[in-house]
């Protein structure tokens, strides 16, 4: 094998080390910053999929970070898909990671509860969950 042929496999050696660990760092990076920019919700009230007994005034969902109030949106719909909220739906303005719709005294029924935020850093994210309202005893 000649010096050059040597020394050219040794390059590529070396080339395909330092993809490797290119990538690899490139990667980490990537799933570290997309991390970083979505709003998730941490918690709600009523909770998701949970059957109250008593009709809750409000609908509230917390998220792990800020969300922006002006490109944020909540609102509850029945079992026929008509909207039932008041139409208030918000973020609140002491605390940026609680978005916040009131209701009327619902009747018992399934209902679900539709949001979308868009982070402070503009990531958007969406969802929606169920929770029922029992029939009184």
């Amino acid at each position: 094998m000649a010096y050059w042929d040597r020394k050219h496999f040794h390059d590529n050696r070396s080339w395909g080390s330092w993809c490797s660990a290119t990538a690899l760092a490139i990667g980490l990076i990537l799933t570290a910053v997309s991390s970083w920019g979505h709003s998730f919700p941490d918690h709600s009230e009523p909770r998701v999929g949970w059957a109250v007994d008593t009709p809750p005034a409000q609908v509230r969902i917390w998220f792990d970070v800020p969300i922006e109030s002006i490109f944020s949106t909540i609102k509850v719909v029945d079992a026929n898909g008509q909207q039932v909220d008041k139409l208030d739906g918000r973020v609140n303005p002491a605390d940026h990671t609680l978005l916040e719709v009131s209701l009327p005294t619902l009747p018992p029924g399934r209902y679900r509860v539709f949001w979308n935020v868009i982070s402070i850093d503009t990531h958007r994210t969406e969802g929606d969950y169920p929770f029922t309202i029992r029939p009184k005893p």
